[in-house]
């Protein structure tokens, strides 16, 4: 299984942007529809959320790659 490490900078990012921002869906419309189609899974669970907030310490499995979310310098898991 591929790992990717997504270093964020902002308190979040929604889901579908995610999956485009590493490479996983060639456009947000296209990562909206994987969620849809109940292809993402956040933690230990499916994520039909389209734009559920995707936070510092979470793991986001989809198509055989494991996105781990990443503080870039100056972010606190607590968004501060």
């Amino acid at each position: 299984m591929q790992t990717i490490e997504f270093k964020i900078k902002t308190e979040y990012v929604p889901l579908c942007d995610l999956l485009k921002l590493v490479g996983l869906a060639d456009s947000g419309g296209r990562g909206k529809s994987m969620v849809a189609e109940g292809l993402v899974i956040v933690g230990d669970y499916i994520e039909y959320r389209k734009t559920a907030k995707i936070r510092v310490g979470q793991v986001v499995q989809c198509g055989g790659t494991n996105i781990h979310v990443v503080a870039s310098s100056g972010v606190e898991p607590d968004g501060n």
